[in-house]
């Protein structure tokens, strides 16, 4: 339903869901239910879903929409024959991209026992760049993985939040901080959500916050109001690096060659700088003064550095009037910030009384509480600067000593990771091989250039050309490249596409109409470049009328799933949480549930995790699979922690437990285990919870996660650019790029697309956010949610508008370089000027999702999408319009200009061909159209009686809802019309 995943109660009565209620014995919500979660009964009868396979008429084009259904076993049989083609001569050739789908440990071994490196979800189109910036500096990140402690706070400090970002436990726990006299600040483009019961809003121009975080480190370290004693025990600050340019080794950590390692890549072999001898020691020498700031001279004449004293460098030119410049803070206002901060988290803090042990066998007393926590989500990840930007909000964070302490950023297990975590991918072709299974992980955490997934040439080996030299530490990989490069045949022509629970044609794409023509386009020999797309999702979108095979999802009320700690748990600050989803109603029509489609095949395919050595299948589905499945034989770890062994007595780690299901039922569909009290804070570096973790499965090594002021991993790949040491380097094209980019220090710079676009002439910036009653555009056919978001407009500034021209509510343009749509104006103080915003995911193409012909969502509704591009011209041909050092889509970079529409214009007026110059190659096959959906009904819905003038123009749907509330509604029946199209119909 959403990534918040709260528990809830569903009634049923006589086969029908009739209400949905929050669970009040749930840890994570209480009970607390939103709109989405009341309304997960309009997702049953919505007139938008599938139920049976479909597969494209033969001789009908894609796009048209015009399909025939077919069996289950003909379209196993379809991708049994498929698949096992390509699994047994060229793996790579099968691609499988998820959206949010919250089981990315299935899809993932999944694709890793097919043998294929083209496998990703959502997250690089999401907000990769959170969770790669701060996993690669602090171990962990907010979302699943940690969150600002606000039972302890005193002042919390929100950036870049929309209001969708785990809603109801967030909002709780506002409310309840705010009537503890706690203070909230937001730091946001848009005041909304969250934002709206803010003590204060600080507006900021978007892209712009890493310039923000270099003047509050500026401030703070000029002021050396920091957490010293954690800055030296707990982080690099005070060890020693390399000043040498032009040395192989300029610019990394001085290793003592003498001293234990660790581990190759978690070593703790470093140096500090004695105050009180003037020499070397080695790190976490007891009575040691460490220095933290100076330049020194080893005794073999080596120059140093402190990690900090260069981070103090860095940030000596980035002023408070210099970020002024940039953001559009008022100078007075960055200092005043700095130091709200520092009294805080320094002079409000407390000894928490209680004991722990650290890594070195230092035992602790307490705890330093730092009442000062902070949340930061898409709005500082969905730029293509967002890593580097992130890196530096971290990095605030630790030197003021807020990490895993109480009131500051708590972890979340099976966080934190080692930093960062010990998993590897593929690096060369000879480990991709036929009916094999990869040796590594699809997805990883590179450490080094020779670690990246290129070949001797240096070119990509994956589709999104994740892992490659354009896109390094991709550790999500790049969903929003893969129909683009696919297209291209760039790096290699791929045959089967299978994306799950994603709209690639419509809002989970940048440049959507272009997406939308290469779904359809044509080689020279008349062949799609995409020769096979399979799409499995529950409802009618944008993207299954290019399908060649679709298969019908269930919703999540008529499924088994599993919230695991192998993949994105719920869990808690003091205890690891895990939970499952029991079907309460069986799946409409045909709908089968896409864990069982995967199932179903790896058996087919003869996967070794799901088939026995004889070949025949060890799960007879989904459910039998969670239970059953180790990481290991005899591991006694898997999908679920709760009710293990035989008996189901034991938590966490057992014996597979036949009646897991039945327990977790049993038991609110959720299992808590809490930590003990000594393993609750300081996790990077607590001696037993490092110790519990590893004997769980959580990490691989018991080794400290000391946090990364200072990234010597991204040094190594700037030293690779620059041409110094031996292995891998980037071609030559790419050497600048990767240079300005891996800094190993916090920096800010200019997102991508601004340093190519004329930002006179388009001098406003254009964001899209989701709103708290939707997700995704899955709700946006729901006909309780409806009634909240029928459309969207433009939300701007009225001096912003009047400037311009524009009424409040009139129709507009706004046009970037890559595009124009039409659109309704919205007059909101809740913004800042120089920026305006909408709504995402609500506009759809006419005739999709099962709405009414002329429905508000296609005729007043838009979307952004339209108007952003997923590509960038270069020199050497276009890049990606992502992070250079994940591959982050940077859709939250794009600059706009708005104008009046006249009273005669409509969307058709928007020509494609005007931007085809900036658009890179021409398509062959594919239609010129605007918008080649919106015109025809590719899908028809339910038929009903049009809408008399001046009736709700959803009538049809408000009247089945009506009908279906009194009890009359029956389940939709799928029937085949005489055109061979798909209907619903839901016959009282």
């Amino acid at each position: 339903m959403c990534a918040c995943r709260c528990g809830i109660n569903v009634h049923v009565r006589e086969g029908e869901v009739r209400f949905i209620e929050g669970n009040p014995n749930h840890p994570l919500n209480k009970g607390v239910i939103c709109a989405k979660g009341s309304a997960g009964i309009m997702k049953q009868v919505s007139p938008a879903r599938l139920s049976r396979p479909l597969r494209r008429k033969p001789g009908s084009e894609r796009g048209a929409g015009e399909f025939e259904p077919i069996s289950w076993d003909e379209a196993f049989a379809m991708l049994e024959q498929r698949l096992g083609h390509l699994r047994a001569t060229d793996p790579k050739r099968f691609a499988l991209f998820t959206g949010r789908d919250q089981m990315q440990a299935l899809t993932g071994l999944f694709a890793r026992e097919f043998g294929t490196p083209n496998y990703a979800a959502h997250g690089g189109f999401c907000s990769v760049n959170m969770a790669a910036g701060m996993i690669y500096t602090v171990g962990g990140s907010f979302w699943e993985f940690g969150g600002p402690d606000l039972e302890r706070a005193k002042l919390f400090v929100m950036i870049g939040t929309a209001e969708d970002h785990h809603s109801n436990p967030l909002k709780t726990a506002i409310s309840e901080f705010k009537r503890r006299g706690g203070r909230f600040i937001s730091i946001n483009p848009v005041r909304t959500g969250y934002s709206a019961v803010a003590d204060e809003w600080i507006p900021i121009r978007p892209g712009t916050d890493g310039a923000l975080f270099m003047a509050l480190l500026h401030l703070l370290l000029r002021r050396e109001r920091f957490d010293r004693d954690f800055a030296v025990r707990y982080t690099n600050a005070a060890q020693l690096v390399r000043v040498q340019p032009g040395h192989p080794q300029d610019g990394m950590l001085v290793r003592n060659e003498q001293a234990d390692e660790g581990a190759p890549d978690a070593p703790l072999n470093f140096w500090w700088w004695d105050e009180a001898a003037q020499a070397p020691v080695p790190a976490w020498t007891e009575d040691a003064q460490p220095a933290l700031w100076g330049r020194h001279t080893m005794p073999d004449g080596t120059p140093v550095a402190t990690a900090l004293q260069l981070l103090h460098e860095q940030t000596e030119e980035c002023t408070p009037q210099w970020a002024a410049g940039i953001t559009g803070i008022p100078a007075g206002r960055i200092e005043r910030l700095a130091e709200e901060m520092a009294h805080c988290a320094l002079d409000q803090a407390w000894d928490e009384p209680q004991p722990w042990t650290d890594w070195w066998g230092r035992e602790h007393a307490s705890v330093r509480a730092r009442p000062l926590a902070f949340h930061a989500m898409r709005g500082l990840a969905a730029h293509s600067n967002g890593f580097q930007t992130i890196r530096g909000l971290a990095v605030l964070m630790s030197l003021l000593g807020t990490i895993d302490v109480p009131g500051g950023f708590r972890h979340k297990p099976p966080y934190p990771k080692e930093i960062p975590p010990s998993v590897r991918t593929v690096n060369r072709w000879e480990q991709v091989r036929p009916d094999t299974p990869l040796p590594a992980a699809p997805l990883g955490w590179p450490t080094r250039p020779e670690e990246l997934m290129v070949d001797e040439q240096g070119r990509p080996m994956r589709i999104d050309k994740a892992f490659s030299w354009e896109h390094p530490l991709a550790v999500h990989g790049l969903m929003h490249n893969v129909i683009t490069n696919a297209w291209r045949g760039d790096p290699y022509p791929i045959d089967t596409l299978m994306i799950f629970m994603s709209n690639m044609a419509w809002n989970s794409s940048m440049n959507t109409q272009r997406v939308r023509r290469m779904l359809s386009d044509r080689d020279e020999s008349g062949e799609y470049r995409i020769p096979f797309l399979v799409v499995a999702d529950a409802f009618h979108s944008e993207m299954t009328a290019f399908a060649d095979l679709v298969l019908p999802d269930t919703t999540y009320l008529e499924r088994h799933d599993a919230m695991s700690m192998l993949d994105r748990p719920i869990s808690e600050y003091d205890g690891a949480m895990d939970s499952v989803r029991v079907p309460v109603v069986p799946p409409l029509g045909e709908c089968k549930p896409f864990q069982e489609v995967l199932i179903e095949l790896a058996s087919r395919l003869r996967f070794p995790s799901f088939t026995r050595a004889d070949g025949s299948r060890k799960y007879a589905g989904y459910p039998e699979f969670i239970v059953g499945y180790e990481t290991a034989p005899g591991s006694g770890i898997g999908f679920l922690t709760g009710w293990r062994g035989a008996d189901g007595s034991k938590s966490l780690k057992g014996e597979p437990n036949a009646r897991q299901w039945e327990q977790y039922a049993n038991n609110d569909c959720v299992h808590l285990t809490h930590l003990p009290h000594e393993m609750r804070y300081m996790r990077g570096v607590n001696r037993d919870y490092l110790r519990y973790a590893r004997e769980h499965g959580w990490r691989k090594l018991e080794l400290p996660a000391v946090i990364a002021i200072y990234s010597d991993i991204l040094q190594s790949f700037r030293l690779a650019a620059a041409g110094q040491g031996e292995g891998r380097q980037p071609p030559s094209h790419l050497r600048e790029r990767v240079f300005e980019h891996f800094d190993p220090l916090p920096r800010w710079s200019e997102p991508l697309e601004h340093k190519q676009v004329d930002l006179d002439a388009f001098p406003l910036a254009a964001v899209t956010q989701r709103p708290m009653a939707m997700y995704h555009a899955w709700d946006s056919q729901n006909a309780w949610l409806r009634q909240i978001h029928g459309h969207n407009r433009l939300h701007l500034n009225p001096s912003t508008a009047r400037e311009a021209g524009i009424e409040d509510g009139a129709w507009m343009w706004v046009e970037s370089p890559w595009g124009k749509v039409r659109c309704l104006a919205q007059f909101s103080e809740a913004v800042e000027p120089g920026t305006v915003w909408t709504w995402n995911a609500i506009g759809k193409a006419g005739g999709m999702w099962g709405l009414e012909p002329g429905a508000d969502e296609s005729r007043r509704g838009f979307l952004l999408n339209h108007v952003i591009t997923d590509e960038l011209p270069a020199g050497h041909g276009p890049i990606s319009n992502s992070d250079p050092v994940t591959g982050q889509a940077g859709w939250y970079d794009l600059r706009v200009r708005i104008y009046p529409a006249r009273a005669d214009e409509t969307d058709a007026d928007a020509d494609p061909a005007r931007y085809a110059s900036v658009q890179g190659e021409p398509l062959h096959g594919a239609r010129d159209d605007m918008q080649p959906l919106a015109a025809q009904r590719t899908w028809p819905a339910h038929e009903a009686p049009p809408p008399a003038p001046g009736q709700l123009r959803a009538s049809g749907t408000a009247r089945r809802v009506l009908q279906y509330m009194a009890g009359a509604g029956k389940r939709a029946e799928p029937a085949r019309q005489e055109s061979g199209e798909l209907r619903e119909r839901t016959q009282p």
